[in-house]
């Protein structure tokens, strides 16, 4: 098993030399790719894993009480100007060396494009600017668009992404599950006159293989967890020649366990759990200053609660609280720790120092986003390490794989392309 014995935090700088030397992943370098971030991951485990919002302490800081000291001292405005970047920060040992190693081993280059004929503004009625920018990325790095006859598009919603790839002479077959999404994109589809079926389907279901045939080319932009899983083995089996999926949200599956897809994946050491999956998933560019806000504060006032209700319970240990409707942050901060203790059976709190509790909910905020910073370094590799298993799944079914990037990560930072043909 991989990464077995080792010291979680004794293995700094990794070697250089294990890097695989072609930034664009084809076959030949998944496995020597998958094998370096397989052995960073698992050697820096304590430093990803915990999380700040449910530890008062973390595990690592006194291993490396510079850099947790630095980091509690910071502003949330400096957390939140370090979020997207941390590799940027010049913090205390270990953490450069540790930005340094993450940037390296999660390089990956741009695909090739194949530029696609621009389209009349149309095409993009009813599509938001951004998911518009992600559709016409991903159709520009697709290599198989002049040998495709049938398009199938995966999780399709309106069929946008469909419409914008099928050319003169091919089809299109969109299969989406919300009925609402079926009609409007129907109409779109008659609208512009495209020759395409759009199929009610659960995707998940018993007979979506069904839906497949050999001669379609399937493609998924963001489809969630066991979706784009479901697609990579039903297309698999069917035959398909070509697909193209660029995977996202790798914590939305079933298990609860991280259930790895290549012989590499299945003998790491590495055993993921549903929330650690959503690690990828801590990289935002689209909320708006009104809903980060909106974030701060609720989170702010869970910490304060968790303060409180340690106390409470006499246990110091974090407990899980229900999301709250946002209506309930314009409510005093005493009825609004009154209502969660009473949620979550707990005595009542009785007379407090409401400001000051509210207060240190607003300073562990602070502390927590910056020691955030700490994992944050560890986003890019995990999902490079997720995306790899995919790609190598596909892999060892026949296939030929490219694995890099089709758009800059301010259009999306779930920006990471397989491209696999039929060997």
């Amino acid at each position: 098993m991989k990464g077995a014995g080792v010291d979680p935090a004794s293995t700094l700088p990794y070697e250089a030399a294990t890097m695989p030397s072609e930034p664009r992943l084809q076959d030949e370098h998944l496995g020597s790719h998958f094998g370096a971030l397989d052995s960073f991951l698992f050697a820096h485990q304590a430093l990803w894993r915990p999380k700040p919002f449910t530890h008062l302490a973390l595990p690592w800081e006194d291993k490396y009480p510079e850099l947790a000291h630095w980091l509690r001292q910071r502003t949330l405005e400096q957390a939140e100007a370090a979020h997207n970047h941390p590799e940027h920060l010049d913090a205390p040992f270990p953490f450069k060396q540790l930005a340094a190693e993450a940037v390296a081993l999660s390089h990956v280059a741009e695909l090739p494009v194949h530029a696609l004929q621009p389209v009349e503004a149309r095409m993009s009625v009813d599509v938001p600017g951004r998911k518009w920018q992600q559709i016409e990325a991903f159709a520009n790095h697709l290599d198989m668009r002049d040998s495709a006859t049938h398009w199938l598009d995966w999780c399709a919603g309106k069929g946008h992404l469909g419409r914008r790839l099928t050319g003169p002479g091919q089809r299109l077959t969109c299969l989406e599950h919300d009925p609402a999404l079926i009609e409007a994109g129907l109409a779109l589809s008659t609208r512009q006159g495209i020759d395409a079926r759009h199929v009610q389907q659960d995707v998940m279901a018993d007979d979506t293989w069904r839906c497949l045939q050999p001669e379609h080319t399937p493609v998924a932009l963001h489809a969630c967890g066991d979706l784009h899983i479901q697609l990579m083995e039903l297309a698999s089996q069917t035959g398909c020649r070509h697909m193209a999926i660029a995977p996202c949200c790798y914590n939305r599956t079933r298990h609860e366990l991280y259930q790895a897809l290549s012989s590499e994946g299945k003998a790491s050491g590495l055993k993921l759990s549903r929330d650690e999956l959503g690690l990828p998933l801590s990289e935002t560019v689209t909320a708006g200053a009104r809903v980060r806000r909106q974030r701060d504060i609720s989170m702010a006032r869970r910490l304060g609660f968790d303060l409180l209700q340690r106390r409470l319970r006499g246990i110091d240990d974090y407990l899980p609280t229900p999301s709250l409707p946002t209506s309930w942050l314009d409510a005093s901060y005493a009825d609004y720790c009154s209502h969660l203790a009473k949620l979550k059976h707990l005595p009542a709190p009785g007379q407090q120092d409401w400001a000051a509790l509210e207060a240190a909910g607003w300073k562990r905020l602070a502390e927590v986003r910056n020691l955030e910073l700490v994992r944050d370094l560890f986003r890019r590799p995990l999902e490079m390490w997720l995306v790899l298993d995919r790609a190598m799944y596909v892999r060892e079914q026949g296939y030929s794989v490219s694995v890099g990037t089709f758009c800059d990560s301010r259009i999306t930072p779930r920006n990471l392309l397989i491209l696999a043909r039929k060997s």
